[in-house]
């Protein structure tokens, strides 16, 4: 193989970032294959997606910029695809913001993190400042959320209730981005009040109050410490009760053996930094390397191991597995040949579409071997048969791409 030229896990061809002197740039064996560059309705594609879920075979997508949620009820195997259901607007070509009006249980706006276990549907509706619900899948577009956290009514949407500079309370939200349920337990990453509350069960009425609070000492404080997360953008569990918490100013994510740990306990393990006092974007280095991270914003646990979505670094990091001490190096990647090659290179001069380009979520689904990731720079969905070394057998991928997701 040439040394110009290397191949990225999405298949193409990127010329060859120069790291820094004395730092090897070798490949980066494959960890995966993309099966399907996903860009939505072909009339009405994407714009900036910054979530993505898969759960009960479904395929679920926070088209950000449009201000909208698209549900597929089968995980989609061409390019482009009608949705079966949108949520946030009157109709399914819309995109205004709150469709246009003011808020309401049937709108949205900038909705950013996704969860659902095929039945259930939790929708972070971030610049309402609010958690919107179905407690089951909706079946029509427009269909309205059965119960509002963070407001107390459909209609309120300030920051924290009452508005910019008020303190938070056990019922508010500020920009909450991400959103997980555990064991039926709602966990927010409340983003812009700098915690992540945790609710014993999922609220089945409005402007209900958070059990629990991570990284403060209580329901009323949004100061913050280097030793808690300083912009917690994702929150997320494992089956174990893991907790990873997505730490995007940071530039790291912070994990738990369980996430009752977290209520008084600082985090066990760091990823992209040597400890919890420091905070350089790649480690104030000027390429990214197998154990740096630079604007991170999601993370997601996989079978023994854990995925990181390293946005600013436009790369997806493999662990395979849990990271049990600070500073843990990668095992593989998505997005780049190997791990000092970042964003920016020769490959992207005439554009990122050949690459992928600030990854903001990631949704994996074991049962498949299956990985989504939102490669929002390059407004798709990206779809990739993993090969981890933890993983399944990758039994339903044909030699042409084409998959099954019966």
């Amino acid at each position: 193989m040439s040394q110009e030229h290397l191949p990225t896990a999405l298949s193409v061809t990127l010329k060859k970032g120069v790291p820094p002197t004395g730092i090897s740039n070798t490949e980066v064996p494959p960890i995966s294959k993309e099966l399907l560059d996903f860009k939505g309705d072909e009339g009405n594609p994407f714009l900036a997606p910054r979530g993505v879920c898969m759960a009960g075979g479904r395929l679920l997508v926070s088209d950000t910029g449009q201000n909208r949620v698209f549900i597929w009820n089968n995980i989609p195997t061409t390019m482009y695809a009608a949705p079966d259901v949108v949520l946030g607007q009157l109709t399914a070509t819309d995109t205004g913001r709150n469709a246009g009006h003011d808020a309401a249980a049937s709108s949205l706006l900038y909705p950013s993190g996704l969860w659902s276990d095929g039945n259930k549907l939790v929708v972070a509706d971030a610049w309402n400042h609010r958690i919107l619900i179905w407690h089951s899948m909706p079946q029509r577009h427009g269909q309205p959320a059965d119960v509002v956290v963070g407001q107390p009514d459909t209609s309120s949407n300030l920051p924290n209730v009452h508005g910019v500079g008020s303190p938070p309370t056990a019922r508010s939200l500020y920009w909450p981005y991400g959103v997980s349920v555990h064991e039926g337990r709602l966990f927010i990453a409340d983003t812009g009040n700098r915690r992540v509350l945790v609710y014993d069960q999922l609220p089945d009425s409005h402007y209900a109050a958070a059990d629990f609070v991570i990284g403060k000492p209580d329901m009323n404080t949004r100061d913050y410490e280097s030793e808690d997360a300083v912009w917690p953008y994702s929150v997320k569990l494992g089956p174990e009760g893991q907790l990873a918490i997505t730490d995007t100013q940071y530039y790291r994510v912070l994990l738990w053996h369980h996430w009752r740990d977290a209520l008084l306990h600082k985090a066990a393990a760091v990823v992209g930094q040597p400890n919890t006092e420091e905070s350089g974007q790649n480690q104030f280095g000027l390429f990214p390397a197998a154990h740096t991270l630079s604007w991170c914003y999601d993370s997601a646990f996989y079978n023994n191991g854990l995925w990181v979505a390293d946005t600013g670094n436009s790369r997806i990091l493999w662990f395979q597995r849990i990271p049990e001490s600070n500073n843990a190096p990668a095992d593989g990647l998505i997005g780049r040949p190997d791990f000092h090659t970042g964003s920016e290179h020769a490959a992207t001069i005439l554009g990122t579409e050949q690459a992928m380009y600030w990854p903001f979520s990631i949704s994996p689904d074991p049962s498949k071997a299956l990985l989504a990731i939102a490669d929002t720079g390059n407004h798709r969905i990206l779809l990739h048969q993993l090969n981890t070394p933890s993983a399944p057998s990758a039994s339903s991928a044909s030699s042409d791409g084409d998959f099954s997701t019966t």
